[in-house]
């Protein structure tokens, strides 16, 4: 199984959007994907016709039993999406409450690790939607993974948000037996805009060995699949949208297969 966070110390910026074009394009291709989310907000959640405010179970379970996680109940709070071959861990809004205490507080942080461990042999990729801001809920999605996806909208405010994921990255790393890569992905893109440009080639200069040579671009049907609560692909995958998802998954297993031992 493979798991990967999708994180940014800023909003907006199509965490949620990434994710689910993603695990859409892998389910496509006939793979079991699972998809998590952790941030509070539980935009991934609502997409699929779920209330993070009425939920009676969640992700929330799994941080309540003092940093250990009963076997079973990881795969007990599941629920089907509108994609036969996607599942969801769902986000209440009771997760806020987790980053008022210390992520190192009775092994909170690896709580996510723990749970994904219960289901390895379920799902061929994981994919874990982060909340914007460094806490409990964010150590977990970085500790449980194996590669990091960093979107970041083309404006310059964007770029100070990466800085501090990218900083933030560097303290988890310490921690790690082995650093966790990360890919850049700029999103929202918008060729007649200055400031997309503009940043665009700023990220490029400044990270190089990072960044995802291509974009995603401002795309009304990306927001039209969300309100139909579909995965982009299922709702129009000649989309641009869909077909920069597709070139980004390609490089991502790119870099996956070649990153595996021989």
């Amino acid at each position: 199984m493979k798991v990967w966070a999708v994180a940014n110390q800023k909003g907006g910026v199509g965490k949620t959007t990434s994710s689910l074009a993603l695990a859409g394009l892998l389910a496509d291709a006939g793979q079991r994907v699972l998809v998590v989310d952790l941030d509070p907000h539980g935009s991934m959640t609502s997409y699929f016709g779920y209330d993070p405010d009425k939920l009676e179970r969640s992700g929330f379970d799994l941080f309540l039993h003092s940093g250990q996680v009963p076997q079973g109940l990881a795969r007990e709070l599941l629920v089907r999406t509108s994609h036969g071959r996607i599942m969801l861990l769902p986000a209440s809004t009771a997760l806020a409450t987790l980053e008022r205490q210390s992520p190192a507080k009775s092994g909170l942080g690896l709580v996510m690790s723990k749970a994904l461990a219960q289901l390895w042999n379920d799902f061929d990729h994981v994919l874990i939607d982060s909340p914007p801001l460094l806490g409990v809920l964010m150590v977990n999605a970085l500790a449980a993974s194996q590669q990091l996806i960093v979107p970041v909208q083309t404006e310059f405010l964007a770029v100070k948000g990466l800085e501090r994921m990218v900083n933030t990255l560097t303290m988890i790393n310490r921690s790690r037996r082995q650093a966790l890569p990360y890919m850049i992905v700029p999103t929202l893109f918008d060729r007649r805009s200055h400031a997309s440009l503009s940043t665009l080639k700023l990220l490029r200069g400044r990270y190089p060995e990072h960044i995802w040579p291509a974009y995603i671009p401002v795309d009304t049907r990306l927001h039209e699949a969300s309100r139909a609560g579909l995965v982009p692909s299922q709702f129009d995958p000649g989309s641009r949208g869909v077909i920069a998802y597709r070139s980004l998954l390609k490089t991502l297993l790119g870099r996956q297969a070649g990153a595996q031992p021989t």
